[in-house]
């Protein structure tokens, strides 16, 4: 199988899912933004990973490879293949949907529970997340659930963490896959702003329980939106 990155910035690299991917011996390619590489032919990869990054998807003026790479993903969806979008990644899903994403309510960055909505309760693909599990959460923006999908999870400060698009297109406002080394560099790039949900740099880094705990869900979430047609 053929899984290709899109990555925004050297700081927010697949972390977690490389590991799961180099264990299944998938075969791994990358489009770097940020090193101005191209776009491949949407019909080549198998699985779409959209990694997350500082930027917002309607800054098309100063990121101008916002545009192709919504239309990207757009069309790896429409083709079947699987689809998943991390953070900035779940936003572009979801604006490749026809979704709208605007600033959210609140700033979340660190480690808060996940609830399960109905939907999520009864979705196998979330049998590896546990109802309430912290998980890391690294954003100031917040998508609509698009039209057709599946609602599967929020949080007390952000409504909409997660939803599943037909078979093949999930979307994870949190992160599963960040290490320590990748939180010490995202912690490194700006000062945290002050917020009911935003931790310290110590508690979020400090963390390799709760680390080890969201690898298990996220290679376990991995194996079954793969192998499964939901």
């Amino acid at each position: 199988m053929k899984v290709h990155y899109l990555i925004h910035i050297p700081e927010e690299m697949p972390g977690g899912i490389s590991s799961w991917a180099k264990q299944n011996g998938y075969n791994e390619s990358y489009t770097r933004f940020y090193l101005n590489e191209d776009l491949p032919d949407a019909t080549e990869p198998d699985f779409l990973v959209v990694m997350g990054g500082p930027m917002n998807i309607y800054q098309e003026e100063k990121y101008p490879w916002l545009k192709a790479e919504k239309q990207f993903i757009k069309r790896v969806i429409e083709q079947g293949k699987k689809v998943l979008g991390v953070c900035l990644g779940a936003q572009l899903v979801a604006g490749a949907l026809g979704s709208k994403v605007v600033k959210n309510s609140e700033t979340e960055i660190g480690w808060f529970p996940v609830f399960k909505t109905k939907e999520g309760r009864n979705s196998e693909l979330l049998n590896s997340i546990s109802d309430g599990q912290l998980i890391m959460h690294w954003h100031g923006d917040t998508f609509s659930i698009p039209e057709g999908a599946t609602h599967l999870l929020y949080s007390e400060a952000c409504e909409n963490q997660a939803f599943l698009y037909g078979k093949n297109a999930l979307a994870l406002q949190f992160h599963l896959e960040l290490t320590t080394d990748l939180l010490r560099g995202l912690a490194a790039l700006e000062e945290l702003p002050n917020g009911r949900f935003v931790q310290s740099p110590k508690q979020i880094i400090e963390s390799e329980e709760l680390q080890a705990e969201a690898l298990q869900s996220l290679f376990k979430l991995l194996d079954t939106f793969i192998s499964k047609r939901h």
